[in-house]
């Protein structure tokens, strides 16, 4: 981001700014929602405290990891204990239920207008949550895709029945629900077999999460596609165009933060709005037509409601 870039804080209460929202929702021509970690967040899907301590309980003991993001980097010894990490950390990301109903509730707010969503989670929340897939872009992957380790096969490759398959060799349980839980003695194991350390379909070459790291990750067709859909939406859409800002931290601010702020600095018509729990801010060069909301997502949706 410039340095040049100057950030400031919008004035007005909590419940002005909740208000302010919900008269530019009701008067958007088109709605551009920008997705980070903080909305997963506000939905219960927490990458450490009670959750970790519950389904990784053991990878704590032995390795000292104290949350899913430290554990997705960590050298552990083996592949066998790597994909046992990854098996649960897929599962309990990406195929259950999110614990709130936040994605549910932000979609019955725009579900009536003309929107798109723009977002770095690869968790899959918003498909889960009923969003047309025809809406949507995830720029950084998806935990449901892994990819070769072979830079010339650019191809991804749907991992559900795989994880579901490692989830049963680990030792967790799977109700009548379907979802999979820790059994009651808690005896688990962290370990893949080796006839179910996960190979490429094509070349039998080894596989990756398709998660964007670094220049090896892979954009399929998919990918390209949903990119294309969102540079329509956005070149297309013009009048009051309300980008709508949840949960988005600093750590790529370049992918929705600055271009939501430049897209709005280039639209007089423009309103840009952030809901952010300790870090709501705004450009202060559009201050007058922002909204910034420094609270937790998910009772800010339902007071929009």
């Amino acid at each position: 981001m410039s340095s040049r870039m100057r950030i400031t804080k919008s004035t007005g209460s909590f419940s002005e700014n909740v208000n302010k929202l919900k008269q530019a929702l009701y008067d958007a021509d088109a709605v551009v929602i920008g997705a980070g970690a903080g909305l997963s967040a506000s939905a219960g899907l927490t990458y450490s405290g009670e959750r970790f301590e519950k389904y990784f309980f053991d990878f704590r003991a032995r390795f000292g990891i104290t949350d899913m993001y430290v554990g997705g980097f960590y050298p552990f010894p083996d592949d066998g204990t790597r994909w046992a990490w990854w098996a649960r950390h897929i599962y309990f990301n990406r195929y259950i239920d999110s614990p709130k109903p936040v994605y549910e509730d932000l979609l019955s707010l725009v579900k009536d207008k003309d929107y798109f969503v723009l977002t770095t989670n690869v968790d899959h929340r918003f498909q889960r949550a009923g969003f047309p897939k025809k809406r949507l872009f995830y720029t950084q992957g998806d935990y449901g895709l892994f990819q070769s380790v072979d830079p010339k096969l650019k191809k991804t490759f749907d991992n559900e029945d795989w994880v579901n398959k490692a989830m049963v060799a680990q030792g967790f349980i799977r109700g009548e629900s379907g979802e999979f839980t820790v059994p009651e003695d808690k005896n688990i194991r962290m370990t893949t077999p080796a006839e179910l350390i996960p190979k490429c379909p094509e070349d039998g070459s080894e596989v990756t999460m398709n998660l964007r790291s670094d220049d090896t990750f892979v954009k399929d067709d998919g990918w390209h596609e949903a990119a294309e859909r969102y540079s329509n939406f956005i070149r297309t859409r013009r009048g009051k165009v309300l980008f709508l800002e949840l949960g988005v931290g600093w750590n790529t601010p370049g992918i929705i933060k600055v271009p939501f702020w430049q897209m709005t600095a280039r639209n007089p018509e423009a309103t840009y709005a952030c809901v952010n729990f300790g870090e709501a801010v705004t450009l202060e060069e559009i201050a007058d037509r922002s909204i910034c909301i420094d609270g937790n997502i998910g009772e800010v949706l339902d007071k929009l409601s």
